[in-house]
């Protein structure tokens, strides 16, 4: 389960750079700096969903200091995973043997300190089609897209849902607000080339997940603390 290291240098240095400035002639109290985070990740790795859970925890005791933007870049750990699915536990058991139980047991713990219960029940399988949803969404709304990434996490990691399975993302998706999502995922082309995109562009350079650029200039890789995030944010506006 080492899923965790990477980099995506952010493609909007110039805009951030100006935001900055722009703050910068205003009164220092005025007006909350920009927090840019951008997160590669994949639909099916337990360090990403502990992950997001601390990070929306920093956000959440950093909102009197910062506004912020989040946005999900796509990731596939193995992108030749079948469609169809595999038992969780058999995969597991394949590719790590004896070592799977120790995982899982460790996952459990650090699953309830994020206040859930961690489930290998269930398949796992390819996660392209998750990715294209998050993109979708993305079109919709970012908030939109940070609340999809919470919900296909909870259905995959807490419930047994199978990340690959159409009527699984259908429901997430309806659950906060996107609208399509039906349709969007009946054509196999739709957002495909621009996921594509995305793996080339944030994915290219790095070797696992999760990986965080925080406004362009700090980079973190690995599920990282509530106390590692406030630092990062404090660095990259400082």
């Amino acid at each position: 389960m080492n899923c965790c290291w990477l980099v995506s240098e952010s493609s909007s240095d110039f805009f951030l750079g100006y935001r900055r400035i722009m703050t910068d002639t205003n009164s220092a109290h005025s007006e909350k700096k920009l927090i840019r985070v951008d997160v590669s990740s994949d639909t099916v790795c337990p360090w990403c969903f502990v992950g997001k859970k601390n990070l929306d925890q920093a956000i959440a005791k950093s909102k009197d200091k910062y506004n912020f933007e989040i946005i999900w870049h796509p990731f596939q750990l193995n992108p030749d995973a079948p469609k169809e699915g595999i038992e969780k536990r058999e995969f597991y058991r394949s590719k790590f043997g004896s070592q799977s139980d120790k995982m899982e047991a460790r996952m459990t713990e650090i699953f309830k300190v994020v206040g859930h219960a961690y489930s290998l029940s269930g398949l796992t399988g390819n996660t392209m089609d998750s990715h294209r949803l998050i993109y979708f969404a993305g079109q919709q709304g970012l908030d939109k897209q940070h609340a999809l990434v919470e919900e296909l996490g909870l259905g995959y990691f807490t419930q047994g849902k199978y990340i690959g399975d159409q009527n699984f993302l259908v429901e997430a998706a309806t659950k906060v607000g996107i609208e399509g999502a039906e349709e969007f995922l009946k054509n196999p082309n739709n957002g495909l080339k621009e996921v594509e995109d995305e793996l080339n562009a944030h994915s290219g350079n790095i070797t696992g997940v999760p990986y965080y650029v925080i406004n362009g200039n700090q980079k973190l890789s690995g599920a990282q603390s509530r106390e590692g995030f406030l630092r990062a944010f404090q660095a990259a506006t400082s």
